[in-house]
């Protein structure tokens, strides 16, 4: 099919070039306000609503019509209304923060602002270019990226080589989920929940878990190993790998973390905590996006028209896999690097130019920004790399991110017990007030 736009991918925070906002298309889209309807929804003065915008807690924009008329986010709108209905009703606040609310756990791994990700207050999309996986790992568990990490030879008394062949049709992340309990049975060590120990553990799953993926032990580096096994013929691709590794190592507080964070607390293995991650990450909101997002660039290349396949799901309202994020207002910054990483090494791939052409089709029809399920379907399509990947370099990645949480959670030591507020049919004896 013939790809007609041409430039530079969109990076984080700016509308492609040829994408103009008009008063038309941002009012249908609802993702901005006028000045009225922003005073009204907070039920707030013009006066009080510019001092808002001055304070840096509402983002307006020139309405592009020629005239100096101005137009204040929606979701900044929304979430101000959040506030203030969260201090008259706290019941209501705690309810919300089990769903893209306030945060209801501490941590000090990692920070999300509007575009930006930090690991232990670094900026991740320079650390993603500039430091191993490994070396990453090690500053989200102890801080300290320098950290060494004994690998002993003889810590699985079984040879997996065997298992390895015999669950080969598997997906890698099956894999991991019947292998990792074999190898926390042999590990012994894994019981010792102290932070340095856990962290030698933990290099020690993610080790395994490369080595179920690939089939062979991890020399040279994790990225490396992956290399060999999925894009071996492919110049630069350690590098990307590694990258995107280091992107994925943490989220903060999402699905997979949290449920990784509730294993531990009761004082669970790494492993066990690890495999609790995984069962969420498969989920289809979660770490198996990237497989719809497959899905709509195969649509779109079977019926030769990108309008037409992000139409269709419109049209049967359905969202548009790869595009919105619930804790990013813009395009996601990791989505972003990873992007002009690939499009830097492969300028004339014709997976980026479907890709861009999927990504600026779709900010001209919604007001989702591309997030990083996208771009991780780009990477794996340009790198040729085989099914189940995706997902792979996902769980492996975030695995860093599980362990560290895993340790601010042993060091709590405090098991998450939250309750319910019963909203079922009442006993007879029990009085309704």
């Amino acid at each position: 099919m013939g790809h007609t736009t041409a430039g530079r991918l969109p990076t984080a925070g700016r509308l492609p070039r040829n994408f103009s906002i008009r008063e038309d298309v941002v009012m249908n889209s609802r993702r901005y306000m006028t000045s009225t309807e922003a005073a009204s929804a907070l039920n707030v003065s013009p006066s009080t609503l510019y001092a808002y915008v001055s304070r840096g807690m509402i983002r307006s924009e020139a309405s592009g019509d020629g005239r100096r008329k101005r137009l204040y986010r929606s979701e900044d709108i929304e979430r101000l209304k959040a506030r203030k209905r969260a201090r008259r009703n706290p019941g209501w606040a705690v309810k919300r923060a089990l769903h893209t609310g306030d945060p209801i756990l501490e941590s000090a791994i990692t920070l999300i602002t509007d575009e930006r990700l930090f690991y232990r207050g670094r900026d991740a999309t320079i650390l993603a270019a500039n430091e191993s996986f490994e070396r990453v790992a090690a500053l989200i568990w102890t801080n300290d990226k320098r950290f060494s990490f004994p690998i002993f030879s003889n810590t699985y008394q079984r040879d997996y080589r065997e298992s390895w062949l015999k669950l080969k049709k598997l997906k890698p992340v099956e894999r991991f989920q019947t292998l990792l309990p074999l190898a926390e049975a042999d590990d012994l060590a894994a019981l010792d929940l102290r932070r340095d120990t856990v962290a030698a553990t933990g290099m020690r799953i993610l080790w395994f878990m490369t080595g179920v993926a690939t089939g062979e032990d991890p020399m040279g580096g994790i990225a490396q190993a992956l290399r060999r096994a999925w894009a071996p013929e492919i110049d630069g691709a350690a590098e990307l790998i590694n990258t995107t590794l280091v992107l994925f190592a943490d989220h903060e507080l999402n699905v997979s973390t949290f449920t990784v964070r509730c294993a531990a607390s009761a004082g669970t293995t790494p492993y066990s905590a690890v495999c609790a991650g995984l069962a969420a990450l498969r989920g289809y909101k979660h770490g198996a996006a990237s497989e719809r997002v497959e899905a709509l660039f195969q649509e779109a290349e079977s019926i030769g028209s990108v309008e037409r396949a992000i139409a269709n799901r419109l049209r049967i309202g359905e969202k548009i896999p790869g595009f919105g994020h619930a804790v990013y207002r813009d395009v996601d910054p990791r989505a972003s690097l990873l992007l002009r990483k690939l499009e830097d090494r492969f300028p004339g791939s014709k997976d980026l130019l479907l890709a861009r052409e999927i990504i600026e089709t779709t900010h001209r029809l919604v007001p989702d920004r591309y997030n990083i399920d996208l771009a991780l379907t780009a990477l794996v399509r340009v790198l040729n790399m085989p099914e189940g990947s995706a997902m792979a370099l996902f769980a492996l990645g975030r695995t860093a991110g599980w362990i560290g949480h895993a340790i601010e959670q042993y060091e709590r030591d405090q098991l998450i017990r939250p309750r319910a507020r019963y909203t079922g049919l009442r006993p007879p004896q029990i009085s309704s007030s």
